[in-house]
This record gives structure tokens, sequence and C-alpha cells, in this order.
């Protein structure tokens, strides 16, 4: 059985962080962590302590985490966009995790390293004051928009009838390729890489024409 000695307290947040990731809160007891690291349960505790204080510290790695955000691409409205897709892919990455930063009313302190980023290409646009703060909200919602609706339509049952049998050449207005594209299933990332660069070149390209 593993000592204390023989393991770090960031490899057991790790595992921690695994676990929720994977299969969710509720799926994180000390003895299943026990488990997983080949230690004795005394040795968790000593490390982390309780439960409460191991979540606590996996929300502040969270919070951290979704704080390594930085901008790339050679104009603003290029350096926006690239913060809007790491902020969804880190959404994406980790929704557990996110349920229990919301939960204990860190959220928007999460969000501000993303925010401020935005703040910075908009600011670089020659967007100011009101123009700029609707242009970070804008994208900010766009983004967790977004992220729930994808998690919605994964946790949805079945439908019937789906989208394939709804759409036909009648209710698209006599037009059958928008039919066939709306019948097909979305490809998520195309389209908020679309809708984030429609969204994006509107407000940014109005800060640079400004």
């Amino acid at each position: 059985m593993t000592t204390h000695q023989q393991f770090s307290r960031e490899a057991v947040l790790t595992a921690a962080e695994e676990l929720v990731r994977t299969r969710g809160p509720q799926a994180l007891t000390m003895r299943r962590l026990a488990a997983e690291l080949g230690a004795a349960v005394t040795a968790i505790y000593w490390h982390v302590g309780n439960r409460e204080a191991l979540l606590d510290e996996l929300v502040q790695r969270t919070v951290r985490e979704m704080g390594q955000i930085r901008a790339r691409g050679a104009t603003p409205a290029a350096r926006a966009e690239s913060v809007a897709l790491a902020l969804r892919r880190k959404l994406r990455e980790r929704p557990h995790l996110i349920a229990l930063v919301h939960e204990r009313g860190l959220t928007e302190l999460m969000m501000l390293p993303a925010q401020r980023a935005l703040v910075h290409e908009a600011h670089a646009a020659g967007l100011r004051g009101e123009a700029a703060a609707q242009a970070v909200r804008a994208v900010q919602f766009q983004v967790v928009g977004f992220v729930l609706v994808e998690r919605n339509r994964e946790r949805a049952p079945r439908q019937q009838p789906g989208e394939p049998d709804l759409w036909d050449v009648e209710t698209a207005e006599q037009d059958p390729a928008l039919a066939a594209a709306l019948a097909r299933t979305p490809d998520p990332e195309r389209l908020f890489a679309a809708s984030i660069r429609a969204l994006v070149g509107s407000l940014w390209g109005a800060g640079a024409g400004g």
C-alpha cells in the first residue's frame, strides 16, 4: 500500500480532477480516489483534507486553468476569434468542473481572463467604452450559449420526428439544398467557427472602420 511519502499532493489533485472530469462530482469519493492511486484513504486525507476541501481545490484549479487563454493571430479580429475558440474548447473539456465553479459562485471570476483578453483586442481594433463592452459580452454570450446548446443536444432523448423528417422542399420554401443541409446533423466545429467569425467580423470590423 502506498504511503503519503510516495506520491504528491499534485498527484492526488490530478487524479481527483480526472475522476470529476470524466464521471462527475458524485464519482469522487475518498475511497475511490485512494483506489485509483493505490493508496490508503488516510494518506489521501493527509494530502488534501476532506472531500469538501478537495472539491474547493479542484474549483480553484479550474479557475486558474481557465485563465490560461492566450490570443493568437495577426489582427485584433483574428485574435478575438482565437480567444472565443479557446474558451469554447476549455468549457467543453470540463463541464463537470465548470458546474462546480458555478455552484460556488465563481463563474464571473473564472471568465475574467477571457474577458480581459477580448477587451485588449477590442481596444486594439479601436473600440472604446460601451461599444467595447458590447463586443466583449456578445462574444462571451455567444460562446457560453453555444456550449449550452451543444450540451443540451447531446443529452436530449432521441427526437421523433427528427430534423431529417421535418425538413423537405416545402418546409424549406422550395430550397432543396437548404432542406438537405438542415436535415443533416450539424457540424458544431464548423458552425461555431462560422458564427464567431461573423460576429467578431461585424463588431471588430466596425471598430477598425471607425
